[in-house]
């Protein structure tokens, strides 16, 4: 499982985007709360959001249902501070990157409906909430003691965890196997995957291809391909040589577009992972793969039909090459015109300064902390994960050679990439 020395890279993730944008001259009410909250431990902002929101309800809303799951917890400790205490509370999670618009209406009242945010995808975020005031970021103060990071110089997001998606595949007919993060663009292949247009991470993951880094290690799983595979492939990858130079990529960038021009014209689009993992399990779906979040496999009921054994995680086979997925980051803001920004930050600091309040996204596959201290005791806490295979957040940026996104390189390549992929989408 996960070494503390691991989440260091989880931060940096976290870090890669600065926010410079262009925020109102003054501090709104909020950002005056969050720079007091940023001096306060979890217990005194408890008992500020108790004083805020006793007895009153409380909206959140996510891309990661599991918010869910953790506001009964931090109900709960918030109850042993005062026995009294009782909140009403809803979690929204829009579908199809409706999220930013939900959030850009709601910041136009006066007083808005959602009080926090948990939220992913940093290209959308940085362009669309954050340079336009609607999000703003509180870095609770246990938080920043465990990463040793002075709250004063941070200009990042909070990172709740980095999540990962994983290529796995059917492997009931065992003469089926992937060993190479090429095979599943190979002729005739047609992975499941959510599309680009439902998911705007999924186009974070083939904007991080190109980046110097990734493009070398398609470079290099190519290289390691049987020579007939290769022959299949060079005069593709050497056609587009001159539009990798076009788009400013480096000597490597004809293999990331050959490879994601492979992907967008083969994947079929599954509205949802939970879909393409309920499909995968199934014993007569042999031989179909996906690229779809980790944890999902948690959800799989064990049946005469369906099992989590009638899969297997590309990257953990012996001899795999290349790309093992893609790995992300949840962020957490409080918004400009929370209702109760007290207990939004609280709530916060609750999810990643405490075991309990990441377990929600902590007890299952594929969910890492950004918090080193709650990092390890996690990984103390739930040994199970362990036995059921996850190798951890080190191992999968390292041996899983995990494609990280970067915001702030999604962002760079957002109109030349992004363009050439969009003409790729509408072909498809």
């Amino acid at each position: 499982m996960k070494k503390f020395s691991i989440l260091a890279l989880t931060v940096l993730a976290a870090l890669s985007f600065a926010l410079v944008g262009c925020k109102k001259q003054s501090k709104s009410n909020t950002q005056k709360i969050i720079e007091e909250a940023q001096t306060m431990t979890l217990e005194q902002l408890a008992r500020k959001a108790i004083e805020e929101s006793k007895g009153k309800k409380f909206y959140g809303v996510g891309n990661s249902s599991r918010g869910k799951s953790a506001l009964p917890l931090f109900i709960d400790y918030l109850k042993t501070l005062d026995s009294s205490y009782t909140l009403e509370f809803e979690w929204q999670q829009p579908k199809n990157n409706k999220i930013f618009d939900q959030l850009k209406a709601d910041s136009l009242k006066d007083v808005g409906t959602f009080a926090m945010t948990l939220i992913q995808d940093g290209n959308q975020i940085e362009t669309k909430m954050v340079q336009t005031g609607v999000l703003d970021t509180f870095i609770p103060k246990d938080w920043a003691e465990a990463n040793k990071i002075d709250v004063k110089k941070y200009n990042g997001y909070l990172a709740l965890q980095t999540l990962n998606k994983v290529f796995m595949y059917n492997c009931v007919d065992t003469t089926v196997a992937f060993n190479n993060c090429w095979d599943f663009v190979a002729e005739g292949k047609h992975g499941q995957f959510m599309g680009i247009d439902s998911e705007v991470v999924g186009k974070n993951f083939l904007y991080m291809l190109t980046a110097p880094k990734y493009a070398k290690n398609l470079k290099d799983a190519f290289d390691a391909l049987p020579a007939a595979s290769k022959t299949a492939l060079q005069a593709e990858i050497d056609g587009l040589a001159q539009q990798a130079k076009d788009l400013g990529l480096d000597e490597n960038g004809k293999y990331a577009l050959a490879w994601i021009k492979r992907w967008v014209g083969s994947y079929t689009a599954v509205s949802d992972d939970g879909p393409i993992c309920s499909n995968l399990v199934k014993s007569d779906s042999q031989g179909q793969f996906g690229l779809l979040v980790y944890s999902k496999l948690r959800s799989v009921e064990e049946t005469a039909t369906t099992s989590k054994s009638n899969v297997k995680i590309a990257a953990y086979q012996d001899g795999y090459q290349g790309m093992g997925g893609y790995g992300y980051c949840h962020y957490l803001f409080v918004t400009d015109n929370s209702p109760l920004p007290w207990t939004a930050c609280a709530f916060i600091a609750y999810m990643t300064c405490t075991v309990d309040g990441f377990s929600a996204w902590g007890k299952d596959m594929g969910g890492y902390s950004s918090n080193p201290v709650v990092a390890t005791g996690t990984e103390t806490k739930y040994q199970h994960l362990t036995k059921e295979g996850d190798k951890g957040y080190d191992w999968w940026v390292n041996q899983g050679k995990l494609v990280l996104e970067d915001p702030a390189y999604c962002a760079s390549v957002a109109f030349t990439v992004g363009a050439w992929i969009e003409t790729l989408d509408k072909a498809a």
